[in-house]
């Protein structure tokens, strides 16, 4: 077996070349050791058949508090345990994102319940109101931030509705999901997330007193054979549903938007026939998706990619902007198509952990860029290229800012 025994280091300057950096190490090899910024050894798989494959296998752990073990281990750290034995300090964890079967099973069950396909194909006629209004402001301005006036607004709006959130708390959970996905100081992170924690609790208690017809009445009354969600897993889905119910859709249609500026002839292509947004979308998130690669998976016992055993106990990410960017999955896999057949890509994930969310997500930016082409066909970037800078993340792959001339045809 192959041993790599100098690992590259995960830092600001790789998260600003992202995809030139995952292709030089997609061709070097199927799988690489990283370091993150604070030391923390990662493996990264960077080949579309490796990756499909692996986030279908039980050997890659999910649980969150065995993470926790692992990098406290990592670091010769102690954290205390609470009286169920749980380890302090893992924060929003109780989710099904960050639990293996049979747990995730029993959370999955629940929330799907509640999180219906009807319920999501009912806001449809919300989301293309809110887009109206948001374009509608848009068309006030020579120069504007469409981060700020239009891909953060849509979803967080669409979001907090349907939950039941108060509209007026919208930018807080922007504040409080940037801290806790950006990589800023560990401070202002644990701030962020007590504040939305004793947020979310009063929300919880303000549902169960004056029930609603939204997303979080019915997670609260929700239940399968006697079983309900404790309060605990209530906060931490509902923390997730608002963290993953934006931030990707912020940074799909960002990072989509970006595509179609920069790529005039496709832009001119989805002008010409709108029939092509659908797949368009699905273009964009393979091309350049919301996020650089998975949360954390750690290894249960040995697996092995390629020719390189990667140990029990080990931590891995699978690199979905490399791996959608394969070209032994995807012909010219570099170049942006909006006529392309992306069917198959992996930025909602495989397997058991795909994406709940997905069809909000989907839906949301076909609505959007629908009425953004409509809207604005002259649309264009207020800068070049090569002065947009990207969020510095570990996780999320967007943009700071994205300054547009929302020019309209008179």
């Amino acid at each position: 077996m192959t041993a790599h025994t100098d690992p590259i280091t995960f830092d600001t300057d790789f998260v600003q070349d992202l995809h030139a950096r995952y292709a030089q190490l997609r061709e070097a090899g199927p799988v690489h050791r990283l370091v993150n910024e604070t030391g923390l050894p990662i493996w990264v798989v960077t080949r579309y058949e490796d990756a499909r494959a692996l986030l279908a296998d039980p050997r890659l752990g999910k649980d969150a508090q065995t993470i926790f073990r692992l990098v406290m281990d990592r670091f010769a750290a102690v954290a205390p345990e609470t009286e169920d034995g749980r380890f302090a300090g893992a924060g929003f964890d109780m989710h099904m994102l960050n639990m293996d079967p049979p747990d995730h099973t029993r959370l999955r069950k629940l929330v799907v319940k509640a999180f219906t396909a009807r319920r999501i194909e009912s806001l449809r006629p919300r989301i293309e109101q809110i887009t109206d209004e948001l374009l509608t402001a848009m068309a006030g301005e020579s120069e504007v931030d469409a981060l700020d006036a239009f891909a953060f607004p849509l979803p967080i709006r669409v979001i907090c509705e349907l939950l039941g959130v108060d509209e007026s708390r919208r930018d807080d959970f922007r504040v409080w999901t940037n801290r806790l996905l950006d990589d800023i100081d560990a401070e202002a992170s644990g701030q962020a997330a007590g504040e939305m924690a004793a947020y979310l609790t009063e929300l919880l208690a303000a549902k169960r007193e004056n029930p609603a017809d939204d997303l979080l009445t019915a997670l609260i009354e929700v239940s399968e054979d006697e079983d309900r969600l404790s309060e605990t897993e209530l906060i931490s889905m509902v923390f997730l549903l608002l963290v993953a119910g934006h931030e990707t859709t912020v940074n799909l249609i960002g990072n989509g938007v970006l595509a179609l500026l920069t790529h005039p002839d496709q832009f001119a292509a989805l002008r010409a026939n709108p029939d092509l947004v659908d797949g368009a979308v699905e273009e964009m998130l393979r091309f350049d998706g919301p996020l650089m690669h998975t949360t954390f998976r750690f290894t249960t016992e040995p697996v092995v990619v390629g020719e390189t055993e990667i140990p029990a106990g080990e931590f891995v990410w699978i690199g979905l902007a490399a791996v959608n960017r394969d070209p032994a999955r995807f012909d010219a896999a570099d170049s942006f198509d909006v006529g392309r057949d992306a069917q198959g890509h992996l930025a909602f994930g495989h397997g058991i952990h795909f994406c709940l969310g997905a069809p909000l997500a989907r839906m949301e930016a076909q609505i959007a860029l629908r009425g953004l082409i409509s809207r604005f066909p002259d649309l264009a970037l207020a800068t070049a290229p090569e002065n947009l800078v990207r969020r510095n993340s570990s996780l999320i792959h967007g943009l700071q800012a994205l300054p547009v001339r929302p020019a309209s045809r008179s």
